[in-house]
């Protein structure tokens, strides 16, 4: 049972902070998102929650693959406190991307976003690489994403 919460808790932790994420950027993504000039290689709206929600399932499986491991207890929280940064960031690029409204802003953050994923997938692959195998898809869709907002940046 106890295995199952180091994986369970990390994942719910991740939709959640998602959830909330989604609703500060519900009314932004209706009245302001649509106005603004965007790459031509944006996805159409329905990729996002379906990408997002794969996402934070594996950031979350990465977490409790780390917590599980009862040899990284002295090393874990390194990587603990890298993969709440990083979430903490995600979480900060919703309010100022979307419910701020402020692409600078949000360019600022995801470059940050960037680099913690980095660190995250660098640390983790000396210590437990099935958990920085899970956050490859999310490095790449966060270059995506930067890619993204340095167009509407660039543009609008």
């Amino acid at each position: 049972m106890k295995r199952i919460l180091f994986y369970l808790v990390p994942v719910l932790f991740c939709f959640g902070i998602g959830a909330m994420a989604g609703w500060l950027q519900s009314e932004a993504l209706v009245e302001w998102y649509p106005t603004l000039v965007k790459s031509p290689l944006t996805p159409p709206a329905v990729v996002f929650p379906v990408a997002w929600s794969i996402l934070y399932l594996c950031m979350g499986i990465s977490l409790g693959a780390v917590l599980a491991r009862e040899e990284l207890l002295q090393a874990r929280s390194a990587l603990v406190w890298l993969w709440l940064a990083q979430l903490a960031a995600n979480f900060l690029w919703s309010v100022l991307f979307f419910d701020l409204r402020n692409p600078t802003a949000g360019l600022i953050d995801i470059a940050l976003l960037d680099m913690l994923v980095f660190a995250y997938v660098v640390v983790s692959w000396r210590l437990c690489r099935p958990a920085a195998w899970l956050f490859v898809p999310y490095l790449l869709w966060l270059l995506f994403a930067t890619y993204l907002n340095a167009y509407i940046w660039a543009f609008n």
